[in-house]
């Protein structure tokens, strides 16, 4: 099957999704495809690694664990059944702690933590679409880094709907309740771009 094959108009699951043999990388939002961006770009990249690599220093003989696109982030609804899962996601980084929501496939439930780097053309699939689906399945927190501008936002889940930070940028620090102890310098961050 190519891509082209596919009805841009029927709703998909993840056993369907698991068959597609295709290049293009896509994600399944409550059903509907949504094609990926091309392959990042450089900017996107670098803060991707970066983020990355700050989780996972810190997270080093922990229980929590961070992974690293491309990692499937299965969010179900009404079973973990793989025709009953429509929404199929690929985070930059997400952060898990618990280790039964992780398997062979990537992870199955909500991060803890989960981390969009925004690329240009992908930011109302980014700002509306996933922030949607990540609020819905209860995803604690939900970061957006945009390297145009140097951004970052923080959504933090309260009482089911997420409250979004002031925009951080650099000279700011951010740190999460979700792991005690955990900062990361947004000016160091931002100045890899440079």
């Amino acid at each position: 099957m190519e891509f082209a094959d596919l009805d841009l108009n029927k709703l998909y699951s993840y056993a369907d999704y698991f068959k597609w043999q295709f290049e293009e990388r896509v994600e399944l939002i409550k059903g509907k495809i949504f094609k990926m961006s091309p392959a990042p770009n450089f900017d996107h990249q670098v803060l991707a690694g970066e983020v990355y690599r700050d989780l996972a220093n810190f997270l080093k003989n922990q229980k929590c664990r961070a992974f690293m696109a491309p990692f499937d982030v299965r969010l179900p609804k009404k079973s973990n059944e793989d025709k009953d899962i429509y929404t199929v996601l690929q985070p930059d980084v997400c952060v898990v702690c618990d280790t039964s929501k992780y398997d062979k496939r990537g992870c199955i439930g909500a991060p803890d933590i989960v981390v969009e780097i925004l690329s240009p053309g992908n930011n109302a699939k980014e700002l509306k679409n996933k922030f949607d689906a990540y609020e819905e399945a209860g995803v604690k927190e939900y970061w957006i880094v945009s390297p145009q501008d140097k951004t970052f936002l923080v959504n933090t889940l309260v009482e089911g709907k997420y409250v979004t930070s002031r925009p951080m940028t650099s000279g700011d620090t951010v740190t999460t309740p979700v792991l005690q102890g955990f900062s990361m310098d947004l000016k160091e961050l931002f100045d890899t771009l440079d």
